[in-house]
């Protein structure tokens, strides 16, 4: 046998002598894992913060009895799990919707659009932004069509009609006179820059949603849901970064 033969061979051995001694406790991730390298300065609160995860769900998953890190330690990253959906909201939520529509001439095919807002403030209701809308100009009032209250000054996922559904005009809360003219505007109380969206502020909105998506609106095509930003591009950051997008894509097939 050739030195270049017994050279290959032995580099052939080395390297598969590497992969027989593999520490025991390697962990493998999953497809819906990933794998963190700890660099030097990190700890495991950042790292379990960067990943949407508990600092106990990495020390369990990768057999950890310690947080203490070293530079170069592999670390499995769980899958982070999935959002508590919101509660399904009380079928008397839409009571006030219901009642309102009644009695309204609603032209097949006028809605076609159906626009979510945040107020970018804590405070407020219909009758508060109704008064700060007109004192800015807007003669018909309220922007909106309807706002979904987040307990500080209506209740807790409270559905309020405003006059513009009631007397079924245009809206005024869009820079788009196209979308104001065929959308429905629908503002949730607060900031969501800063905070997520209440969890029964969420389910009346999608209460709201599904029956202007049904029966709420008469029509052969379901109007289609987005939100001010998707509308107003590169003009607003409305609902705000906390808003949950993902799941409204997930719903409604939302458009971008």
């Amino acid at each position: 046998m050739n030195l270049a033969r017994r050279q290959f061979i032995a580099r052939a051995a080395l390297v598969l002598g590497g992969l027989c001694i593999l520490p025991s406790n390697l962990l493998l991730a999953a497809p819906a894992e990933q794998v963190h390298l700890v660099r030097r300065g990190e700890n495991l609160t950042r790292i379990a913060a960067r990943y949407g995860v508990s600092t106990e769900a990495i020390l369990s998953r990768n057999k950890l009895s310690s947080a203490s890190l070293r530079p170069g330690q592999r670390l499995v990253i769980p899958a982070r799990p999935p959002a508590p959906a919101a509660p399904a909201a009380p079928s008397s939520v839409l009571a006030p919707v219901l009642a309102a529509s009644r009695r309204l001439d609603i032209t097949p095919g006028r809605w076609t659009h159906l626009v979510v807002h945040h107020s970018g403030i804590e405070a407020g209701n219909a009758k508060a932004y109704d008064g700060a809308h007109r004192r800015r100009g807007m003669e018909n009032g309220l922007a909106y069509h309807f706002v979904i209250g987040n307990g500080r000054d209506s209740g807790d996922g409270q559905i309020e009609v405003g006059p513009r559904w009631t007397r079924q005009i245009y809206g005024g809360h869009v820079r788009s006179q196209e979308m104001n003219e065929h959308g429905i505007g629908i503002c949730m109380v607060g900031n969501f820059e800063k905070r997520s969206p209440g969890r029964r502020q969420l389910a009346s909105l999608y209460a709201l949603l599904d029956h202007l998506r049904g029966p709420g609106l008469p029509g052969r095509a379901a109007a289609k849901v987005t939100v001010h930003r998707w509308v107003d591009r590169n003009h607003t950051v409305c609902p705000g970064k906390r808003f949950p997008y993902s799941e409204l894509k997930r719903r409604y097939g939302a458009v971008a």
